[in-house]
C-alpha cells in the first residue's frame, strides 16, 4: 500500500501521467530544434498540415488505432511518437519505484523527461539546446531543494543539496577541462549538461557522482566501438555524447552508492 492506496494503483497513475508527459515531449523534441513554440499552434500532421483531432492525440492508443498513419493524408507517423510516450511512462514508473511518493520524486521525474528530450535531440541534431539545458539548472535546483527540505518527514537534508552543488561544479569543471584538452571530443553543450547531471548525482551521494561520471565514458566508449565495428561510424565521426551521459547518470542513480562502497571495500 502507498499513502492508503494499493501500489498497483499508484504505479498505474504514475504511468498514465508519464504517457501524457511523453506526448508533450514529442512536441518539444520536434519544435525546439526548429526554434518553434511548444505552446502554439496546436499539433498538426507535418505532411498535410491538418490539425490533429483530440481523439487522435491519445498517447500510444491513437497511433495503434490509426496504424501509424495520418487520418487525413495517410502519411506515415513515425513509431518514435508512441515509443517516446511509452518510454516516458516506463521511466516515470521506475522513478516512483526508486524514490516512492516522496518530495524527491518530482525532481527525478523532471530528470527523466529531460533525458528523453535531450537524448533524442542530440541523436538527431547533434546539439543540446540552451533553451532546454540552461533552465534545467534553476528547475533542478529548486526541485532538489524541496526534496532536501522534506516537509512531510519533518527532517531536512541540506547537506545533500550542498553536495549536489559541489557535484555540479566538479562535473562541469571536469568536462570543461576535457573540452579544452580535446575540443573535438565533445561540445560545450555536453559541458553545460554535465553540471545538471552532477547536481543530481551529487545529491544522491559521492558514490553516485563517481560511478555515474565514469559510467558515461565507459558507455560512450562501448557505443563508439560498436558503431565503428558495424561500419556506422569512423574513427573521427562525431558521435553524440549526451545519451551516454544520461545512461551513465542512470547507472549512478540506480546503483552508484553500492558499487562505490564495494569498490572501496576491495581497496581496503
Amino acid at each position: 500500500m502507498t499513502a492508503g492506496f494499493p501500489s498497483w494503483l499508484v504505479g498505474g497513475f504514475v504511468g498514465l501521467f508519464g504517457l501524457a508527459i511523453g506526448s508533450f515531449l514529442n512536441v518539444v523534441v520536434w519544435r525546439v530544434p526548429r526554434e518553434q513554440s511548444v505552446v502554439s499552434p496546436p499539433s498538426a500532421c507535418p505532411g498535410c498540415g491538418h490539425a490533429i483531432r483530440p481523439r487522435d492525440n491519445v498517447p500510444v492508443v491513437s497511433w495503434v488505432v490509426l496504424r501509424g498513419r495520418c487520418r487525413d493524408c495517410g502519411g506515415r507517423i513515425s513509431a518514435r511518437y508512441p515509443l517516446v510516450e511509452a518510454g516516458t511512462a516506463v521511466l516515470f514508473v521506475l522513478g516512483w519505484w526508486r524514490f516512492g511518493l516522496t518530495w524527491a520524486l518530482p525532481a527525478f521525474l523532471y530528470l527523466a523527461a529531460l533525458a528523453i528530450v535531450l537524448a533524442l535531440i542530440d541523436l538527431e541534431h547533434h546539439r543540446l539546446p540552451n533553451a532546454i539545458v540552461l533552465p534545467a539548472y534553476p528547475v533542478a535546483a529548486g526541485l532538489l531543494a524541496l526534496a532536501s527540505w522534506a516537509p512531510a518527514t519533518g527532517s531536512s537534508h541540506w547537506d545533500a543539496l550542498l553536495r549536489g552543488g559541489i557535484g555540479a561544479a566538479i562535473l562541469f569543471a571536469a568536462y570543461f577541462l576535457m573540452l579544452i584538452v580535446y575540443p573535438s571530443g565533445m561540445g560545450f553543450g555536453d559541458v553545460k549538461l554535465a553540471g545538471v547531471l552532477g547536481l543530481y548525482l551529487g545529491w544522491i551521494g559521492w558514490g553516485a557522482l563517481a560511478v555515474g561520471g565514469f559510467a558515461a565514458f565507459l558507455i560512450g566508449g562501448v557505443i563508439s566501438i560498436v558503431l565503428v565495428a558495424l561500419g556506422r561510424a569512423g574513427r573521427k565521426s562525431g558521435i553524440p555524447f549526451g545519451p551516454s551521459m544520461f545512461l551513465g547518470a542512470v547507472v549512478g542513480i540506480a546503483a552508484g552508492e553500492p558499487l562505490w562502497s564495494a569498490y572501496l571495500g576491495l581497496l581496503s
